[in-house]
């Protein structure tokens, strides 16, 4: 190839990729809607990453939606292409299942698609995976209580979340955890539903049954106040520690506060719909490919570094 060719095909490279990056691009957001507090994180993050997106990045549009269910949400991105003409769809899932074929389907039609946090049935419909990384919150959460509680030794009670995979990682992760300190002690493990009022009842199941308990692991900050609320109710004294996670504003607060009883939590953030969205805006407009894979590592949240974490504006 002569030197004026390899002018004229760098040329022609160049105008295609301005061209690219010119066009206008027509980006989907598909999220539930909130009915508990870490969605209702979701959709705040989604809303400021819209408006940033669209001020850093002119010639791109993002279409934010949220749905109360399955069905509904599966019209919404159905509708986000054929009025929308969207070329590329981020969508955190009400449920895998019914959502895997209707997101294969504009998939098959040439929309880029990244999937957040609630992965699909079948990963050939996504482009793109977007989640926190529930192994290392388990993992993370476990240390934690091994440092605490590794040498004098605890009774412990665990609330689970929901029966779902990322549950399973995450106790897993915390079992394999504080199985290295032989001086801690589970005593019981029941499902918490990451609902407040929950916890609040499993809380006081675990209140009457268990004379002395030392700390709690509640896998989600939701079910901490929960079980809080069911110590300050039932008076009790014997427990030095309640360790959430996500990172809710009112449990980082106390954090940040040098809350006795809550030292410390462990991210979860519901802002990684924000970073989903950014990953895949600049994925269209650079026209580079965006990994397959991309986890949201859980870190460890105390008084050093909890102003980092603390988003009062949100509504979690």
């Amino acid at each position: 190839m002569t030197h004026l060719t390899r002018l004229a095909a760098l040329s022609v490279l160049l105008t295609a990729s301005a061209a690219f990056a010119q066009a206008k691009q027509v980006i989907g957001v598909s999220i539930p809607s909130a009915d508990h507090g870490w969605t209702a994180g979701v959709v705040y993050h989604a809303n400021q990453a819209k408006a940033m997106l669209e001020k850093m990045y002119p010639n791109v549009q993002i279409i934010v939606k949220t749905a109360k269910d399955s069905n509904e949400q599966a019209n919404q991105i159905q509708d986000m292409l054929t009025v929308n003409k969207i070329g590329a769809l981020v969508i955190l899932p009400q449920e895998s299942a019914p959502l895997t074929r209707p997101v294969a389907a504009l998939k098959a039609k040439g929309v880029f698609v990244t999937v957040v946090d609630r992965g699909l049935t079948d990963p050939k419909a996504q482009d793109a995976y977007v989640a926190g990384d529930n192994t290392a919150f388990g993992r993370v959460s476990g240390e934690y209580f091994v440092k605490q509680f590794g040498s004098s030794g605890a009774n412990v009670v665990v609330l689970r979340g929901i029966p779902t995979v990322i549950d399973n990682q995450r106790v897993a992760a915390f079992n394999a955890a504080v199985a290295k300190a032989p001086k801690i002690k589970v005593l019981d493990a029941k499902f918490g539903n990451w609902n407040r009022d929950d916890a609040f009842k499993v809380m006081q199941d675990y209140l009457t049954r268990f004379p002395k308990i030392d700390a709690v692991w509640a896998s989600d900050d939701d079910m901490a106040l929960g079980v809080l609320r069911a110590l300050e109710q039932a008076k009790r004294t014997d427990v030095k520690l309640v360790l959430g996670g996500a990172g809710m504003k009112e449990a980082i607060k106390k954090v940040m506060d040098g809350d006795k009883l809550m030292p410390a939590n462990v991210t979860y953030p519901p802002s990684m719909i924000a970073d989903a969205m950014r990953l895949t805006v600049e994925s269209r407009v650079k026209g580079t490919p965006m990994k397959a894979t991309t986890l949201i590592p859980s870190v460890l949240v105390t008084p050093a570094n909890a102003k980092t974490f603390y988003f009062p504006d949100s509504p979690f």
